[in-house]
């Protein structure tokens, strides 16, 4: 049976947000979407983009997987191998031609607390396991303080600054940056304070951007 939470909220939304946009949804609906904004973010059920930047529909294009990895280019990759991530990441360069990219790093994230504590596998195939061992090399190039939520959030912020790292890996997104025709940005939301950290491009410190939500 369909959940009646999603029922519930589905009319929700035809009597509120579509009935008052509805002009803004036939125009996407036409002429296609423009969203001048890629944005990678985590999967994670508390940190949902739209809500976050209270965007509106065409504003934004989103791609969300565990702990908002982007994986290095692989331009002979084979085949037989599926790149979701990348493939969504050169739809939104090449065809979109956004301006800017966003990677969404967030507090608690689960992903990156099993790297930090070398967590055993969940299932036998172990998928979460084999996507978040790109980051295992980040992990062990950072020195602990003995605070665990210290070191927690430092990793959390170097993964963000991992997937910048990996997008430069992207001839065409290498390309529009050195042509000033793409931004790449790393930002970091704290799930429990409601604060959004940016990243300083130049120092790679991340600093809120806003006081403390009342």
């Amino acid at each position: 049976m369909f959940p009646k939470r999603l029922s519930d909220g589905y009319q929700a939304f035809l009597d509120g947000r579509f009935h008052n946009e509805r002009k803004r949804y036939e125009e996407l609906g036409e002429s296609g979407q423009h969203p001048e904004i890629l944005l990678i973010g985590c999967c994670d059920s508390r940190v949902s983009p739209e809500v976050i930047f209270d965007a509106g529909p065409g504003e934004m294009f989103v791609i969300r997987n565990v702990a908002n990895l982007v994986p290095p280019y692989e331009g002979d990759a084979k085949a037989s191998s599926y790149h979701g991530t990348s493939a969504a990441i050169e739809f939104a360069v090449s065809a979109l031609e956004v301006k800017h990219i966003v990677v969404l790093g967030h507090a608690s994230c689960g992903g990156v607390r099993a790297v930090f504590d070398c967590a055993e596998p969940l299932t036998r195939t172990d998928f979460i396991g084999k996507w978040m061992s790109q980051i295992t090399p980040v992990a062990s190039a950072i020195p602990r303080t003995g605070d665990r939520a210290t070191d927690v959030r430092r990793l959390e912020w170097a993964v963000v600054e991992h997937s910048l790292k990996n997008l430069m890996t992207f001839p065409s997104i290498r390309d529009r940056v050195e042509q000033g025709k793409l931004e790449l940005h790393g930002t970091y939301f704290g799930v429990a304070t409601g604060l959004l950290f940016l990243r300083d491009p130049v120092t790679g410190e991340f600093t809120a951007c806003t006081s403390q939500p009342a």
